[in-house]
């Protein structure tokens, strides 16, 4: 049911947000260039790594000696208002074509964070991945990373048809109010240093 529900919405959304698609790919080629899209290994289901794609919401900005500045500097205007509405998760909905991810599920972060997991935060990799999931509808990217694990460790003992669905009308709520898109002072999140979380 899950995969069922996860072709049926992914497919319906292709077809209807298409014209919206192209035209978020023409306007980041005039405001950002190329590549489009942006490519990035993430671990999904089990720890496997797989490429996930993103609308590009970054220039390639670099100092005098050639290295990136840093992602505030480089995230643009376009990009923050994809941002606010997630409009640059709208690729991963071909990742969902795939099977490397669900509509729901704990969000698939970096591969650098996999051995900082504790054994009870390493769970989040007992299902596959999302594009939303229980932590981004009680907070997003507002809450810490304690909290974030909390809850994504609680979806994957709970979840269910009935909770996908929930949770998919629950973020369409927190996109079209903006909330939670980012941490005080951060363009998403600090970045994850590693945690005691509970039942190590």
């Amino acid at each position: 049911m899950k995969r069922l529900l996860d072709l049926i919405v992914a497919v319906s959304l292709l077809l209807l947000l298409s014209p919206l698609i192209g035209g978020i790919a023409v306007l980041v080629r005039i405001y950002m260039g190329s590549p489009i899209v942006f490519a990035q290994i993430r671990p999904g289901l089990h720890g496997c790594p797989f490429r996930i794609y993103k609308f590009r919401t970054m220039s390639d900005r670099r100092d005098p000696a050639g290295e990136l500045l840093p992602d505030a500097e480089r995230l643009t205007g376009f990009g923050k208002l994809m941002r606010r509405f997630s409009l640059d998760e709208l690729p991963q909905l071909f990742n969902v074509l795939k099977g490397e991810l669900s509509l729901v599920g704990p969000r698939p972060l970096l591969m650098e964070y996999l051995p900082l997991y504790s054994a009870a935060q390493a769970r989040r990799h007992d299902v596959k991945p999302g594009i939303t999931g229980w932590a981004q509808v009680n907070g997003r990217n507002a809450i810490s990373w304690e909290d974030k694990f909390k809850y994504d460790i609680w979806y994957v003992d709970h979840y269910s048809f009935w909770l996908d669905v929930k949770i998919l009308w629950l973020t369409g709520l927190k996109v079209l109010r903006s909330e939670g898109v980012s941490q005080t002072g951060h363009v998403t999140m600090e970045k994850f240093k590693g945690c005691r979380g509970e039942g190590e």
